[in-house]
């Protein structure tokens, strides 16, 4: 089975391809396999208009590189392992303080007949500065924080010791003005001791404002809050607390830079459903089902390309985020990238861990006639439920209908093109606003455009997909568009 692992941000993309070891886990038991064979690896650059390819040691290279660099930049201190071009196919060089030169040389091919000795390319070349560098840093740590590709690939950041001729450079670097200054102070030590003690005068007295007012500066304790300071703001504001001292040592004390972190991605969903509980509520597994109709529905574009269904099991969060899928068919393993499912996969980067929420499972089949089929892989253990507060008040319910129907017979016209009743659940609020609609046959999914409930809810919150999380009372109908052009609207009874 070819796996594929995407790490994106704005400025930098890895992709690596690769396959899973049959002999370590069974794939086709995991929603999210391990990648644990790389057999290709990317790298885009939006400084740089190609992809840097190559395989596993190109990989490691870029990755042990980058991590040193990025320690040697954040430290200040020389990593010779970020400039190893003699053993490393990656190298990055500084150029000034906001520019920085990645340098990737080329992988050396195999001798035999086949060799070419003339076939030396030159290395590639490419400057970033500071904010595309820390892209391609933030993707190399997306990939070290994700447990199911290359786990036996980590990060081992060691320390510069101090036999690296570069260190040592920096150790006297720092030490010559160290010692310069030592000398200084021994100099000016003697030449004090030259210069007469000044004579001790009594103090004289003086009125009690002058006293208040020369207090604090005469204050040792008070010395650190009210001149060491370097905020601008403690020193324009007054203090109440003038012996308040920790608030000068932490202006002065330097804080180092923050280390992008990434969160764990979620391993397979048999593994997480022996130590986490299934969603089986009919209900949410009813309000999770629209959800994930909802994401894949728009991103799916290349239905035309499909010749067989394709099957997966998917599984999704409390908050409808995909945590993984597997193919359940052999041709939907073979063409799962022609489906949207590796894209809609949530970033472990992005969102907190999935580790310790419920999960529920959906059978989600592409057809070849490009229409969408979700449902619950364990089906409903009873007739699901409208979940949020609701309106209940007859005659609020019988003025919300009649509203309703004004609004929608007032945004449809024209001859339908259906041939059978769409049928919707649509739910308004206490002004008669639309805030949610939701198909209950297919027709009704395969002809939403001809009916006005996505313009009207794109109207009213921006996203005719799903509306927005809101806690107040709704009262729900069914509305049902007949071929004929007739409109029928009745309060909800429930899911049939």
């Amino acid at each position: 089975m070819n796996i594929q692992r995407k790490y994106s941000l704005p400025n930098c993309t890895l992709l690596l391809e690769g396959l899973s070891d049959a002999s370590r886990a069974a794939h086709f038991q995991e929603l999210r396999p391990e990648l644990s064979i790389l057999v290709n690896a990317e790298c885009y650059l939006s400084s740089y208009n190609q992809p840097l390819v190559g395989g596993r040691e190109f990989f490691e290279s870029l990755v042990r590189a980058v991590s040193a660099y990025a320690q040697e930049f954040l430290s200040n201190v020389p990593n010779p392992q970020a400039h190893n071009r003699d053993s490393e196919l990656v190298e990055l060089q500084k150029l000034d303080i906001d520019r920085h030169r990645l340098i990737v040389h080329s992988e050396g091919e195999p001798e035999g007949f086949d060799a070419n000795p003339n076939h030396t390319k030159e290395p590639v070349q490419i400057d970033l500065n500071t904010v595309q560098l820390f892209d391609l840093v933030e993707a190399v740590d997306q990939f070290f924080a994700d447990s199911q590709t290359l786990p036996e690939l980590s990060l081992e950041l060691q320390p510069v010791t101090r036999r690296s001729s570069i260190a040592s450079q920096a150790v006297l670097k720092q030490a010559v003005p160290a010692s310069i200054g030592v000398s200084s102070l021994a100099v000016a030590a003697v030449a004090l001791s030259l210069i007469p003690a000044p004579q001790v005068r009594p103090p004289e007295p003086k009125s009690q404002d002058q006293t208040n007012s020369t207090t604090p500066s005469a204050t040792p304790s008070a010395t650190p809050a009210a001149v060491e300071s370097t905020d601008p703001a403690s020193a324009i504001a007054p203090t109440a607390n003038p012996t308040t001292t920790p608030i000068a040592a932490a202006a002065i004390t330097p804080t180092p830079a923050p280390t992008p972190t990434t969160t764990p991605a979620v391993k397979d969903l048999e593994a997480l459903l022996t130590t986490v509980p299934e969603i089986t509520d009919a209900s949410k597994l009813r309000a999770l089902n629209r959800q994930l109709y909802n994401q894949i529905n728009p991103a799916w574009t290349n239905r035309s390309e499909l010749k067989e269904d394709l099957v997966y099991r998917v599984g999704a969060a409390a908050d409808g985020a995909i945590v993984g899928y597997k193919a359940v068919n052999q041709k939907a393993n073979e063409d799962v990238q022609k489906t949207p499912l590796p894209n809609l996969l949530y970033n472990p980067a992005n969102r907190g861990s999935t580790s310790n929420e419920p999960i529920a499972q959906f059978k989600v089949v592409l057809t070849r006639t490009g229409v969408l089929e979700v449902s619950p892989w364990r089906g409903y253990a009873k007739t699901p439920e409208v979940v949020g507060a609701k309106i209940s008040d007859p005659k609020a319910v019988k003025d919300l209908s009649q509203k309703l129907y004004n609004t929608v017979r007032q945004n449809w016209g024209g001859t339908p093109n259906f041939e059978r009743n769409l049928k919707y659940r649509v739910a308004v609020n206490k002004d008669g606003t639309i805030a949610d609609y939701e198909p209950l046959n297919q027709f009704a999914y395969d002809y939403a455009r001809e009916t006005p409930l996505p313009q009207l809810l794109q109207a009213a919150y921006g996203s005719n997909l799903v509306a927005p999380n809101t806690k107040e009372p709704l009262a729900h109908f069914q509305v049902i568009f007949q071929p004929s052009g007739k409109l029928e609207i009745a309060p909800w009874r429930g899911y049939q």
